[in-house]
């Protein structure tokens, strides 16, 4: 906590419905007063600065999705009018995380054609190609060069509207070297459950008993430190059975429940829920 000895005084003025919209934040414990509220403000946005790249992983078979992904890769499936990955971008966009690094693998041209170097959604794609199936953490190995700094990390299948800005600012009080979105679910059979103390994630538990631990599961969205590269073996590799139990037992992984639109596309029928019921990156 900072000490109010390292602080400065300084008088504001705000127009009246800002200041209407900033005294709703206050709550008296997360957000003690207009000036807290001033204060997180302002270090979200300073410290969400930090981060500038994002990593999607974009180059699995998606073996449930067929027939579609017979002939179009999985991250370019149609949903609202845009390719699945689109939403992702957009949500970068929204938050000025404008250096995207895609892994593609599986007809991976497709989506290189379609977005070529993403400036016509105003942001800068480079593509680094599996010539293998590389899982959820062996991609990272290819971008190592590109990553010179903390940056996220999101699975090409999920669509989220997280306020990119409060996940990176967690992050950055943390210290963490890994953060993971935690997102509720109510049928968790399908999932590993977050196992927290305090804001440290423990562990994860497979298919928990009803009524047992939290609903909190893996979003799909990260922020990482590049020293996450080291710990990841080569060839295949998962984050979630290679990488994040390392980081776990070192106290060094974290979780940032979030409230907010959340869907998993990777089945037929999650693919028609979100059909349904995703309002986009507003």
């Amino acid at each position: 906590m900072v000490s109010e000895a390292s602080r400065e005084r300084l008088t504001i003025t705000l127009r009246k419905d800002l200041l209407k919209e900033l005294d709703s934040t206050v709550d008296g414990i997360n957000v003690r007063n207009r000036s807290h509220a001033i204060e997180i403000l302002i270090s979200r946005v300073l410290e969400s600065r930090k981060v500038r790249k994002a990593v999607i992983l974009a180059g699995g078979k998606g073996t449930r999705m067929r027939p579609l992904t017979y002939e179009m890769p999985k991250p370019m499936i149609p949903l609202k009018g845009k390719p699945l990955v689109q939403h992702i971008i957009e949500l970068c966009r929204k938050y000025d995380i404008r250096e995207i690094i895609m892994s593609t693998g599986y007809l991976g041209e497709k989506i290189r054609e379609h977005f070529g170097d993403g400036s016509h959604l105003g942001v800068d794609i480079q593509y680094v190609e599996e010539k293998e199936e590389l899982g959820t953490a062996g991609p990272l190995r290819l971008a190592e060069k590109h990553l010179d700094g903390p940056f996220l990390m999101f699975n090409g299948d999920v669509l989220s509207d997280i306020d990119l800005s409060q996940l990176i600012s967690f992050h950055t009080e943390q210290k963490a070297t890994a953060t993971i979105a935690l997102t509720q679910v109510d049928d968790t059979s399908a999932f590993g459950v977050a196992r927290l103390t305090g804001h440290t994630i423990v562990g994860f538990i497979e298919k928990p008993k009803a009524g047992e631990e939290s609903k909190l599961i893996n979003a799909g969205v990260y922020v990482l430190e590049p020293e996450v590269i080291d710990y990841i073996p080569k060839g295949k590799a998962m984050m979630e059975t290679d990488v994040f139990p390392k980081l776990s037992a070192e106290g060094k992984l974290f979780g940032y429940p979030f409230h907010g639109q959340w869907f998993d596309t990777g089945t037929p029928e999650a693919y028609e829920k979100a059909i349904k019921n995703w309002k986009g990156i507003i």
